[in-house]
């Protein structure tokens, strides 16, 4: 199977067939995982944590066709991803990453995959109000959805321009990194979505790698509940320490708006930090209707510099991280 380019950058598929009209498969085969998680919602079988890091693996490396990598992502999407399937999904991403040196300090890790749709986009905020601490910071994402405003657009806004190439993170500053620069694979595989109009596993295992080689404290968020709780097994599982809450539109910055529940994990154990607490402000002060990345932008630096106040929710989501990375 070939892929032909399109005008858009994104690969088409064409077939390559035998004489007797069969798809000839020139890569490895995932055929035998995509038969048993295919069966449909109720049909379908879990891997084991270790066929799940192999069906990766495959991936991320290249060693399927395009068709495979199609059926797969739609098979995870009607199936969902258990907790055993996501560790073997991180085991082969973290296998094959290209991670970025130890800071003397825990790099805080921002994933920052979503952009804005209808909020502005506040994880650049987030993100300076960390390394004003003096903490090293990672935002790390790409685009998805041509139609969101990205927190890359407004860190660049900020002379915070997205890094080139991979190398140690200062205390006190921010590294804006590309997927592709971490593993163009798994680029390959979020862009997917721009074919097929859907989400797929690798949007997940985004949220949750850690692509720094030391301590880190990976912040989590989730939109659906049911993803939550299977954040919260993996972060246990995996013995990692980071915080969980509902996002901002899928960004891991809190809502400006809302006091959100806060989950802690050290080393895996659970922590809670802060309970929900019910309503909802009216206004922000300052907060800009617009989405605009310029406006974003401007509205950070006024907060950065005091002519705004720190939205509650997210001053407190940063002691909260604070806290975490003292005992990380």
């Amino acid at each position: 199977m070939n892929a032909l380019p399109c005008a858009d950058g994104i690969s088409r598929l064409t077939i390559r067939h035998k004489p007797c009209g069969t798809i000839a498969p020139t890569m490895g085969s995932i055929a035998h995982y995509i038969k048993e998680i295919g069966r449909g919602a109720r049909g379908a079988k879990p891997l084991a944590r270790e066929q799940a890091a192999d069906l990766f693996g495959q991936i991320l490396d290249g060693a399927v066709t395009d068709l495979e990598i199609g059926a797969f992502c739609l098979a995870m999407r009607v199936k969902g991803e258990t907790t055993s399937e996501m560790a073997g999904f991180l085991d082969a991403t973290h296998a094959r990453l290209a991670k970025l040196p130890a800071s003397d300090r825990p790099v805080v890790v921002l994933p920052s995959y979503n952009g804005a749709r209808k909020l502005p986009v506040l994880t650049p905020l987030l993100a300076l109000l960390l390394a004003r601490e003096g903490l090293p910071v990672l935002v790390h994402g790409s685009a998805t959805e041509s139609s969101r405003v990205l927190a890359s657009e407004v860190l660049a806004l900020l002379d915070r321009p997205a890094w080139s190439s991979l190398r140690r993170i200062g205390d006190g500053e921010v590294a804006m990194v590309g997927t592709e620069l971490l593993h163009p694979g798994l680029q390959r595989l979020l862009d997917v979505r721009r074919v097929v109009g859907l989400r797929n596993a690798g949007h997940s295992v985004v949220k949750l790698m850690q692509p720094v080689d030391g301590p880190a404290v990976v912040i989590g968020s989730y939109t659906h509940p049911a993803f939550a709780a299977v954040m919260t097994e993996l972060f246990e599982l995996l013995g990692m320490t980071a915080l969980l809450s509902r996002g901002l539109e899928g960004e891991v910055v809190s809502d400006p708006r809302r006091t959100p529940q806060l989950d802690g994990f050290l080393r895996g154990r659970p922590v809670p930090l802060q309970a929900q607490q019910p309503g909802t402000q009216a206004e922000v002060p300052g907060l800009p209707a617009s989405i605009a990345a310029a406006d974003t932008a401007e509205y950070t630096r006024s907060v950065l510099a005091g002519r705004l106040p720190v939205p509650p929710a997210i001053a407190a989501q940063v002691d909260h991280i604070l806290q975490l990375t003292s005992h990380a």
